[in-house]
């Protein structure tokens, strides 16, 4: 693809290596010729770097698959998946999965990104459920719109919520930007 068509999201190959693109602005400056400053990280270890493409150049983007998975459990630092499809089971690292790991418990279906036939990531849907079983106590000069408190979702993973969540409460989350998102149903 031509390194114009560079999109935040898109996993491309160099130096035979894959990278996520982080960040991709597409600059003119004055009356010199368009470049693309993007920001590309090392799926295999997150190692940042930044590169300037010219327009035409052309990047080589890498051809992946996806499959829908269910989480079935983490054992250590492991965390093992069946493909609904034909039930093989994958197993990924939480170090692989970055923050996604904190969002998942039993029975959570997800897609699973494949490149050559070995995973490399998934995606979350973007409103997951969960109870909150520790919150920081309210403050009663707080007003609603303006503060947050530390809450801890079932899965242990901490995020910021509204004053008057408690616990036990449902809350519903981005697992992708790790943002409260509303009150879930019921307590």
């Amino acid at each position: 693809m031509k390194a114009s068509d560079l999109r935040v999201g898109n996993i491309v190959i160099m130096d035979g290596a894959l990278y996520r693109c982080a960040e991709a602005v597409h600059k003119t400056p004055g009356n010199l010729r368009a470049f693309i400053q993007a920001k590309l990280v090392r799926l295999k270890d997150g190692t940042q770097k930044e590169i300037r493409f010219a327009s035409s150049d052309e990047i080589e983007k890498a051809m992946l698959e996806t499959h829908d998975m269910q989480f079935l459990y983490k054992d250590q630092e492991t965390l093992h998946f069946m493909n609904i499809e034909n039930y093989e089971q994958y197993s990924m690292t939480a170090e692989q999965l970055g923050p996604a790991a904190h969002y998942l418990v039993p029975e959570t279906n997800v897609q699973m990104t494949f490149y050559e036939e070995k995973p490399i990531g998934i995606n979350l849907p973007p409103a997951m459920e969960f109870e909150v079983v520790e919150a920081e106590p309210s403050l009663r000069t707080a007003t609603a719109t303006s503060s947050y408190k530390n809450a801890k979702i079932s899965t242990g993973h901490a995020i910021k919520v509204p004053q008057f969540i408690e616990v036990g409460d449902r809350i519903r989350v981005n697992p992708n930007t790790d943002q409260y998102l509303e009150r879930g149903k019921g307590k």
